[in-house]
């Protein structure tokens, strides 16, 4: 990365990255302070929608991980934002959890079954299908339909779950209408997290553990890109791809040395 503009700021999703399964991951505490000392500003990134800032820095605090509750930006505050940006003062109907109304409450949505401008799909560990019904009724009455995220599955102690993504493709099954996904890998996430800690994709990284949505959103945003094995990729797959990060390491721990070569 020594042939670019010097780094002053970093992004690094966190499962996979900072955390498996609520568990830290080595180094992942010592990066943060690494970043900490250096600086450089930087922002956690997540495309779970289930939890608030605030909720996610007392999990990763749990864990040994330090990390300011202003830092942590998930998929749930940068749809809240487009939907401010797109249509402010708006209504909705929301399937999700604290992360994504709360967000959407903040910036001063109506959330209501009568006739919403948009329903809006987050993840949730109990998707109910009275509520899946009442989404696809309302889309196919005009509500417009925006997710926070694609990913199809969720990770979870006793094995995947369903997720965003799945859910999104039932319902447009059903309506012949697919969502506008705002999280990764729509590299909108990523601007709208630079825009959040005024940075410039020039002289920025994002740290992923998915090629096909940590990396390549890191990429049509402009930005270097490091891959973690400590994750979903694994390096033999990292071929099939047709693009490729800037480095790859075997985990979070091999990127501290980074932040300070370039603090």
């Amino acid at each position: 990365m020594t042939e670019h503009k010097p780094v002053e700021s970093w992004l690094t999703d966190m499962d996979g990255v900072l955390v498996h399964e609520e568990r830290a991951i080595p180094g992942a505490g010592e990066f943060i302070a690494s970043l900490q000392k250096s600086g450089k500003k930087f922002l956690v990134l997540t495309n779970n929608s289930i939890f608030t800032p605030r909720d996610l820095r007392a999990r990763l605090l749990a864990g040994g991980i330090d990390v300011p509750e202003e830092a942590i930006w998930t998929s749930a505050l940068a749809t809240a934002q487009f939907l401010d940006d797109q249509r402010p003062g708006g209504s909705a109907y929301v399937i999700g959890e604290a992360g994504l109304t709360t967000a959407l409450h903040e910036i001063g949505y109506v959330l209501t079954e009568r006739a919403p401008d948009y329903v809006v799909l987050g993840e949730t560990r109990t998707y109910s299908f009275e509520a899946i019904t009442r989404a696809i009724r309302l889309i196919s009455d005009g509500a417009r339909f925006l997710a926070t995220n694609p990913d199809p599955t969720g990770p979870s102690t006793e094995g995947p779950l369903p997720a965003t993504g799945s859910v999104a493709a039932l319902i447009t099954r059903a309506t012949g209408v697919a969502p506008y996904f705002v999280g990764k890998p729509n590299p909108l996430m990523m601007r709208s997290a630079l825009n959040r800690i005024e940075a410039h994709s020039e002289t920025a990284v994002m740290i992923g553990d998915r090629m096909d949505t940590d990396i390549i959103s890191g990429l049509e945003a402009g930005l270097r890109t490091v891959l973690v094995l400590s994750g979903s990729t694994g390096e033999h797959e990292v071929d099939r791809f047709p693009y490729r990060p800037t480095r790859i390491v075997e985990s979070i721990a091999d990127v501290v040395p980074l932040v300070e070569a370039f603090a």
